[in-house]
């Protein structure tokens, strides 16, 4: 993890990727550098996976934080909006997003804008299309259903992520509604927001990217700018970031 890619400039987005580390030994060692409050959060998680999977995850978000605002991991204080989106407590410019399925993850960097990140492992899921008509936009429910059936569960996470990332970037959380917005959906069409709220003019303000972290995978990220330069980096072993840089 050389130096030069924790160098975040006004017209970058970074994006680090995790894959398989949330195992109980690498949760405890990065439990230590979690606040009182994350750490009771993640003991509210029924099952060892997922508890493991968010103070790793938090871990690893902190170190991140840490490397680019040159501080220790522990001396990282969030402040959280009215719909829980968290964000540093400083004055520095710098935002961000992160998120975890099934053992990977993915944390996204930006300065002065808006940014989400949202992460789905692609699997069969019932009811699918009937979430699609319920929640989403009547036409990505339609082009969903218009695909051929082997392409339809692909779609139907594209879909989700791209509306996930919108939503984690604007911070309203489980609040917002699904179908208040309409991304494409198609294969091979680029990530774009269609409308928000019908206004085609507020969706040009938004940039939709997919992420690939792996074929298993489904993923995107949303900011509120123009198109800006991507770079992504992989965390091959999540315990060196604990080291001193």
């Amino acid at each position: 993890m050389a130096s030069r890619s924790f160098e975040l400039r006004a017209h970058e987005v970074h994006v680090w990727t995790l894959d398989g580390s949330a195992s109980k030994v690498a949760a405890a060692r990065f439990d230590p550098l979690l606040s009182p409050d994350e750490k009771e959060r993640a003991m509210r998680f029924r099952f060892d996976h997922l508890r493991h999977s968010f103070v790793v995850t938090r871990g690893v978000l902190r170190c991140l934080l840490a490397r680019y605002l040159n501080l220790h991991p522990a001396e990282i204080r969030f402040a959280y909006g009215e719909k829980g989106k968290p964000a540093l407590a400083s004055a520095a410019d710098i935002e961000f997003n992160a998120t975890h399925s099934h053992g990977s993850a993915l944390f996204a960097f930006a300065k002065g804008c808006r940014v989400g990140v949202d992460l789905e492992a692609v699997r069969p899921t019932a009811g699918a299309q009937d979430i699609a008509d319920r929640f989403f936009c009547p036409e990505e429910a339609a082009e969903i259903r218009s695909l051929p059936p082997g392409e339809r569960e692909r779609a139907f996470f594209r879909c989700w992520t791209r509306k996930e990332a919108y939503i984690k970037a604007i911070g309203d959380g489980l609040s917002a509604a699904l179908d208040g917005f309409r991304v494409t959906v198609q294969p091979g069409e680029p990530a774009r927001l269609v409308h928000i709220a019908q206004d085609t003019v507020a969706a040009q303000a938004w940039t939709l990217d997919d992420l690939a972290p792996s074929a298993e995978f489904a993923a995107a990220l949303a900011y509120r700018d123009r198109r800006r330069s991507l770079s992504t980096f992989a965390i091959d072993d999540a315990a060196r970031l604990l080291d001193a840089p």
